[in-house]
């Protein structure tokens, strides 16, 4: 048992435990960088969305069906993971940037949020040139809530969004719920369906602008009847 007397051979030891830790955090760097571990996203259907009671933010809020806001003219929809949040107020301004194209189309822009907390939502108007109802049972996030914890801070990706929204001059918060994901919808009219549906994946994870501008074109207006014009 002399070896156990050399110092070298506690050197090697440490050695050897301090590359196998560095080894396993490399790894783990690595599996949180790819989509192994994300919430896989489950499809909604339009039965579903249609189904999703909303609020208005008014004193005294009306309860009404989601389905309501695209029946008539399809709609795009922003489901805000947090308003506080830079991310979402970045990707807010830029859906709002496709108002005056989808103004001309006829199709509204509307978000929803899963809370009202304090002035978050006033706070969050000015990014978003649309209106902006109360989805309490967060449906829309659904229909199975994908959440992004603390995994969400080694991601090389979300690292990269956080540099972009900054240095776009975007500043946010820390209030209210912001784990479960959001994402963007593009519904048609009557049955014509979801057109587009974007999950978001990882914090900052925004829609592509040109996806929502193609999906709002291939929306398909009801045909207004003779009866119906005179």
């Amino acid at each position: 048992m002399s070896f156990l007397q050399d110092p070298s051979f506690f050197t090697m030891g440490m050695w050897s435990i301090g590359a196998g830790a560095l080894g396993a955090a490399a790894l783990a760097l690595l599996l949180a960088n790819t989509d192994v571990f994300l919430p896989k996203p489950q499809k909604a259907t339009l039965e579903y969305l249609e189904d999703i009671d909303l609020k208005t933010l008014e004193k005294e809020p009306v309860t009404f069906k989601a389905k309501t806001l695209w029946e008539n003219n399809g709609a795009v929809i922003m489901a805000v993971r947090r308003p506080g949040c830079f991310l979402c107020r970045e990707e807010a301004a830029d859906l709002s940037s496709l108002k005056p194209k989808l103004d001309e189309l006829g199709i509204p822009l509307y978000a929803v949020v899963k809370e009202h907390v304090k002035t978050e939502v006033k706070d969050f108007q000015p990014y978003f040139k649309g209106e902006i109802f109360l989805d309490e049972k967060k449906k829309f996030y659904g229909p199975e809530r994908r959440k992004m914890m603390f995994m969400g801070f080694v991601r090389l990706g979300v690292w990269y969004n956080f540099f972009r929204a900054r240095s776009g001059g975007f500043s946010g918060n820390l209030e209210g719920e912001g784990f479960i994901l959001g994402g963007v919808f593009v519904v048609g009219p009557g049955k014509q369906g979801i057109l587009l549906e974007h999950r978001e994946k990882e914090f900052g994870d925004k829609v592509n602008l040109v996806s929502v501008l193609e999906a709002a074109k291939k929306i398909i207006k009801p045909q207004t009847s003779a009866s119906e014009k005179k």
